[in-house]
Parts: C-alpha cells; structure tokens; sequence
C-alpha cells in the first residue's frame, strides 16, 4: 500500500533536520498525525510564524525580530570586542557563561570547502566591514575546535592581522571540574601548551 502523498510530503519534510533518518522522520510524522493533532499545528504555526518574522540582524548577524537584535542595541555592552562565533547556539553558549561583555558577529558557518562553503558563504566580507569599523580593538575568534573551526579561524586571523586589529584565539583546555584520568589525550596536550602562570 503506498503513503498518501501529504504523508510522504510530510516524512520528507521532517528528514531535513539534523540526524533525523528516514525511520526517525516516519515516526515523528505518525505520532503528530495520530497522536499529537495539536502539537502538529502548533509547530507548523510556530514555524511559519518563525519564518515570516525572524531576520539576521544588520550588525552581528544573529537572528532577530527587529533590524538590530537586542545584544547589539544594548549599551552596557563593551563595543571594542568583537566575539566571532560560527552560529546563534554559540552565541547563546557564551552569554550563558557570563564571562564576556563585548559584541558578537555569527558567521553562520564555518568554512569547509569540500562542502562548497567558502568565505562568501559565511559573510566574512560582513565581518571584516564589522572589525575594522574604527570602534572594535580586539577580535575574539570562539570557532569551534574541529577542523573547519580551526581552518576559519586561521583564515579570519589572517584576513584581519594586518588591519591594526588585536586578534585573539579562546584557549581550550581541561574543562572544570575534569579529572585527568578522564580526559583525552589532544585536550590533554593542548591544556599543557597553553598553560599559564598558577
């Protein structure tokens, strides 16, 4: 017997989110269909809603409801740091520690050219406007520590080294509370080449 149509539109649709398989798609489509009628249209509302009114904003490039989002518009923020994250959920991971009180610009990304995201892909033209505005002093790169993350950052240090700017790399390390014994051994050797002074 084959799908109804809507249901296999539906089960295609889901399978566009991040680890969600064909198995994962079906059942997520079914229990919405039979068993969460409610919750079904509460999604498809809040994403239609999401997608008409949620924009990137025009300084940092995060998303938001209005031209400028809320980080940027603020002024108790230190406007001479510039904190280069590759997405909002990075963002959002570094306001939550509480130990930054600069400005963002979200790349959105993270070069990987096997995946044919270059430097356009990633507004990094944006960013460069962005640094070398005549107000920001020092550029925080917080990309990730994979191989893309690391390749981005190398090329963002390269690209804004020589326009007078302070570019600087978050340090990795131990995360607190570790035990040594249960650490790998690349976090390990990083944590020994960027000691510090006890």
């Amino acid at each position: 017997m084959d799908k109804p149509a809507a249901l296999d539109e539906l089960i295609q649709a889901l399978r566009c989110l991040p680890g969600v398989g064909p198995k994962s798609a079906q059942r997520m489509a079914y229990h919405l269909l039979q068993r969460d009628t409610r919750g079904a249209e509460r999604l498809a509302g809040a994403l239609g809603q999401a997608l008409g009114k949620i924009r990137h904003c025009a300084r940092c490039n995060t998303f938001t409801e209005t031209e400028t989002c809320s980080l940027c518009a603020s002024p108790r923020r230190d406007a001479s740091l510039l904190c280069v994250v590759e997405s909002p959920g990075d963002l959002l991971m570094m306001e939550q520690s509480q130990s930054y009180s600069g400005l963002y610009f979200v790349l959105m990304g993270r070069l990987s050219p096997l995946d044919g995201i270059g430097p356009h892909e990633i507004h990094l033209d944006r960013l460069v406007r962005r640094a070398t505005d005549g107000t920001v002093v020092e550029v925080i790169l917080a990309t990730n520590f994979t191989v893309e993350g690391e390749a981005t950052a190398h090329y963002i240090s390269e690209l804004l080294g020589g326009k007078g700017l302070k570019v600087t790399r978050i340090a990795r390390g131990l995360p607190v509370g570790g035990e040594l014994e249960h650490v790998d051994s690349g976090t390990l050797a990083q944590a020994v080449l960027e000691r510090r002074p006890a």
